[in-house]
């Protein structure tokens, strides 16, 4: 199960919750559901090369919010938040519904998955060895305090003719244990050979609920 089911997904309701915050009628949940994940990828489109850790979506009555969470607010936001003005405008002329959108920063990058994977994809894509560079986010990680970190890469490694998967771990990660705080994503690194695609786990804590 643990090669299979999202660690994200498997931990909602007991230590996690959705991305998005909405009620439907049943009638349109799956147009609703296909409508989050084509504003979710506009935004991540929109931001290329810019880490985000997550875009959370609600909804309202007047307008529907958005909360960007990334290491590099500045980047997001833009000079004079033009940035997010031209973002809110591309969003509503796409989507037809008014936006308002907040920035939050990670003042931890250690601590999210996605900004780990980010970084080891862009320096792929500049041709660092990417042994060194995934040892190197390992270490850095595990600096921190973090309890385990997984990453597993896979593709044309240092532009071999057949695709192989190379797995770094250290410490542990206990995929099956709910109450493990367990941050996952997955990350592409386009470069002249072909895709590598990069997943990363990061093991927290553990959170006790009644």
């Amino acid at each position: 199960m643990g090669h299979k089911v999202s660690p994200m997904a498997f931990r909602i309701w007991y230590i996690k919750t959705w991305k998005t915050s909405w009620y439907f009628d049943k009638k349109i949940y799956a147009w609703k559901v296909s409508s989050d994940v084509l504003l979710r990828n506009f935004v991540i489109k929109f931001l290329t090369w810019i880490p985000i850790w997550n875009v959370f979506i609600n909804y309202s009555n007047e307008h529907t919010n958005l909360v960007i969470y990334t290491t590099k607010t500045a980047l997001v936001l833009g000079k004079n938040w033009e940035n997010i003005e031209k973002l809110e405008k591309e969003l509503t002329e796409e989507f037809g519904q008014k936006f308002k959108i907040d920035v939050k920063e990670i003042k931890k990058p250690e601590l999210s998955a996605s900004t780990v994977a980010d970084m080891i994809a862009r320096q792929i894509e500049k041709k660092l060895p990417y042994r060194r560079v995934v040892k190197n986010a390992i270490s850095k990680t595990i600096e921190k305090g973090w309890l385990g970190i997984k990453v597993i890469a896979s593709g044309r490694l240092n532009g071999v003719e057949i695709a192989r998967t190379e797995t770094y771990k250290e410490w542990n990660i206990p995929t099956q244990t709910i109450r493990a705080d367990i941050d996952y994503t997955t990350e592409r690194a386009n470069t002249i050979y072909w895709v590598i695609w990069i997943k990363v786990w990061i093991y927290k804590w553990d959170i006790y609920q009644k």
